[in-house]
């Protein structure tokens, strides 16, 4: 799974060194002669524009941040509406209803991603962009989806929160619309406790981005900080120098857990061969996070019967089913009135989208979904023994 496992003595010494560099300056900003032109939070934005082959990357407080930051860049705002798919976690929609604009819920692909012709039918005259989410590290259908989005002159926002270090189709996810995210919490690939990147290629997005992260500065050259000009209200959404000294530590350690995490996921996949299980959709097998297994039982309940009995060998599950409800816009009544999309006609009275997705199909699926957590530091031992647990609780769910 994340970064995280890897915390050691690399983020430690990381630590040390800036603090003894820099004077002990948190601040990105400014203290030139106590700083000793130490910017940590300059150089990790460069490392990860180079990482992911990008113009400009801009690192914010949060990925929640990086959502909200890059939906105002893209000009979004009351009256208008933006697509995003039913499974992502909960922070995508906030995003969209904190610039002021209306969520529009669609169903899900096989990949358990946006699905694009469910993107297609829901574009209105109102409709400024798209978020297609690659959940769980693995990407969206983004060749239907920027075709679309382009023959309807909608802005593409990838929301990569889970999706740091995967490609589709030999690009990294991120880098295919207009802009997109990453988040760097404490579950991701690489980690910095909380914080978040905006990356993209148009400069006129990336400075509305940087002036959005930081009360609207316009970082004028010509100008002490203290005078700098602005064309733009902004917020405080900025990193530190301290999580910017382990990002670039975890940044080195990137290569070594995409690489564990498929070798690890790959022997997870292998040790459940002959359990006549549908497994998830990748639409870039190659370029898949790795970070999750994900297969579909033959119904609600058999689910539901397996997660309880993987429970009872200890072993867990990744939000389906355990944190559902933070992942499915059908659970999400407490912002049911702010939602665009609504039943379609005929649909059923006990709908488990409750009114905010067009129908049940997507409902259905991720109830019938387990996903198992890959971890960095597995070792073939604790594969053997959650692919047995697996194996077991589904012979037990199915009655054999």
């Amino acid at each position: 799974m994340p970064g995280y496992e890897l915390i050691g003595p690399e983020e430690r010494q990381a630590i040390l060194e800036w603090f003894d560099a820099s004077n002990g300056v948190l601040f990105a900003h400014g203290f030139g002669p106590r700083r000793n032109g130490v910017f940590k939070v300059r150089e990790f934005e460069r490392e990860i524009a180079r990482t992911v082959g990008v113009a400009h990357a801009q690192v914010v407080s949060s990925g929640t941040a990086a959502l909200l930051v890059a939906l105002r860049a893209l000009g979004v705002g009351p009256g208008d509406e933006v697509i995003t798919q039913s499974f992502t976690f909960v922070a995508t929609v906030e995003a969209i209803l904190e610039a002021g604009a209306t969520p529009v819920i669609v169903e899900l692909d096989r990949s358990l991603n946006l699905h694009p012709e469910y993107f297609r039918k829901a574009i209105t005259p109102k409709t400024k962009a798209v978020i297609p989410v690659h959940m769980a590290g693995a990407a969206a259908d983004m060749e239907a989806i920027l075709r679309i989005a382009r023959e309807h002159r909608l802005a593409v926002l990838e929301d990569a929160a889970q999706g740091f270090g995967g490609s589709y189709q030999g690009k990294p996810l991120g880098t295919l619309g207009d802009i997109g995210i990453y988040s760097f919490d404490f579950a991701k690939n690489i980690t910095t406790g909380e914080g978040g990147a905006v990356v993209t290629n148009d400069p006129t997005l990336y400075e509305r981005a940087r002036a959005l992260h930081d009360h609207g500065h316009d970082y004028n050259p010509t100008v002490p900080r203290g005078k700098d000009t602005r064309r733009q209200a902004g917020f405080n959404f900025r990193m530190t120098e301290v999580q910017a000294a382990v990002g670039l530590a975890q940044l080195q350690k990137l290569p070594v857990i995409l690489e564990r995490q498929r070798a690890n996921k790959a022997a997870l996949k292998r040790g459940l061969d002959g359990c006549g299980l549908e497994f998830r959709l990748l639409h870039d097998e190659q370029g898949d996070v790795a970070d999750t297994l994900i297969f579909f039982l033959d119904s609600e309940q058999q689910a539901l019967a397996v997660a309880e009995e993987l429970g009872r060998r200890n072993v867990g599950t990744k939000n389906l089913p355990d944190a559902l409800d933070w992942h499915f816009a059908g659970t999400w009544r407490h912002m049911m009135g702010a939602f665009a999309g609504t039943r379609q006609a005929g649909a059923a009275a006990n709908c488990a989208c409750h009114g905010i997705v067009p129908s049940c199909a997507c409902a259905s699926l991720l109830r019938r979904a387990i996903a198992l957590p890959v971890n960095v530091m597995m070792t073939q031992e604790n594969i053997v023994s959650i692919a047995q647990a697996v194996r077991e609780s589904i012979k037990a769910a199915r009655g054999v």
